[in-house]
């Protein structure tokens, strides 16, 4: 039996999954404390998950380079976009216009999840709910890649890969992931989102957004 598997047997996570899905289908159950079911799951299922990190290490790492692929178009593909609107802004009347562009989890339930099942894809919409995890609103990084004030970033800088070390591995075991170079949209999620480190290390495909607005 897999360990995510021994963590909803052990802990009745399955009861606690069912209460957010039914706050999530119900609007009107939304209050101060949406966030309070999340936050309990994630804790249970960390704390089960994380005492034996290595049998993770290979998801890990495979969701650290899936999550820094797509950072890297998406980088790349806002650069190509706002190149070609700097010529529209030297030739306009006076208006400024800004980029935004953001990245999120894809919205399918991960087909690599060990576990599966009618009500997985119900819980995978109400996990990146933004009313029931708010810090996951604007996307996996904290600091959305912003034009032009992100202009001189490097995609290093971006993804947090310019400090020493360049491994944002806090809350994991530090010997057993000092060589992961985990990068910090990886540290958002697992430490300041309301995601369990299970739910979104199986997910290798995401969601882009790259927004313009006029400012007048």
């Amino acid at each position: 039996m897999g360990l995510t598997n021994r963590v909803i047997m052990d802990n009745n996570v399955d009861a606690i999954e069912r209460e957010i899905i039914l706050k999530y289908n119900d609007y009107r159950s939304y209050n101060s404390d949406n966030d309070v079911l999340l936050s309990l799951r994630k804790d249970i299922i960390n704390k089960q998950v994380l005492a034996n990190q290595k049998e993770l290490l290979p998801d890990i790492i495979a969701f650290n380079d899936a999550l820094r692929e797509s950072l890297r178009d998406m980088y790349d593909r806002a650069h190509r976009i706002w190149d070609k609107m700097i010529n529209i802004i030297d030739e306009g009347d006076g208006e400024e216009m800004e980029l935004t562009a953001k990245i999120y989890l894809d919205t399918d339930y991960p087909a690599l999840h060990p576990i599966q099942g009618d009500d997985r894809q119900d819980l995978w919409y109400a996990l990146c709910d933004e009313n029931l995890n708010p810090m996951y609103a604007d996307g996996i990084s904290v600091l959305t890649l912003t034009f032009p004030r992100d202009e001189g970033y490097t995609f290093d800088t971006f993804i947090g890969m310019d400090c020493p070390p360049p491994n944002w591995n806090e809350g994991l075991d530090q010997e057993l992931t000092k060589d992961l170079h985990l990068i910090s949209q990886f540290h958002n999620l697992f430490q300041h989102m309301l995601f369990a480190i299970t739910d979104f290390i199986y997910v290798r495909k995401f969601r882009t957004e790259i927004n313009i607005e006029i400012i007048k």
